[in-house]
């Protein structure tokens, strides 16, 4: 997994709405970039919903969210529409930036073996350098642990 003070790798990726969208296009902001499992579970719906419901506070603070999953545009459109979310998401479905950023990682559960996406959270300064990173995100109270790092961090 990529360590704080690296550059972030850029990436060129579809959202939900198929646009293209790059991390290089966000300089001079902050960004919360997210990677997570799978649309529509119960962990990933609490994560997104949480960020959702405090995207006015990141908006504050000049800070982007972007989230990133393996799942097809159409999904992240669904997934989208259904909790009304205000932020990108994007499809990695080759899994390419996942594992450029190390959170494409082997799992297990309940004694099975699987590549997956390690739930993981890099805060991206406005240079494109990673200020700070969250690897195993436990969700609960997550988006309130990378709005406190912000505000040190800015």
């Amino acid at each position: 997994m990529l360590e704080t003070g690296t550059a972030a790798p850029d990436f060129n990726l579809p959202d939900q709405d198929g646009n293209k969208q790059s991390l290089s296009s966000r300089r001079g902001k902050w960004v919360v970039l997210y990677f997570y499992p799978k649309d529509m579970t119960p962990g990933c719906t609490t994560e997104a919903c949480n960020f959702n419901d405090t995207l006015p506070d990141f908006k504050n603070l000049n800070t982007e969210i972007i989230g990133i999953s393996k799942d097809s545009v159409v999904r992240h459109r669904k997934f989208a529409d259904k909790y009304n979310l205000g932020f990108t998401l994007v499809s990695d479905e080759d899994s390419a930036v996942c594992e450029a950023y190390g959170v494409w990682q082997l799992k297990k559960n309940y004694g099975k073996e699987y590549m997956g996406i390690v739930r993981s959270t890099f805060i991206i300064d406005p240079d494109g350098k990673i200020a700070k990173v969250y690897p195993k995100v436990k969700v609960k109270e997550h988006h309130l642990d990378v709005q406190e790092a912000l505000k040190e961090l800015i």
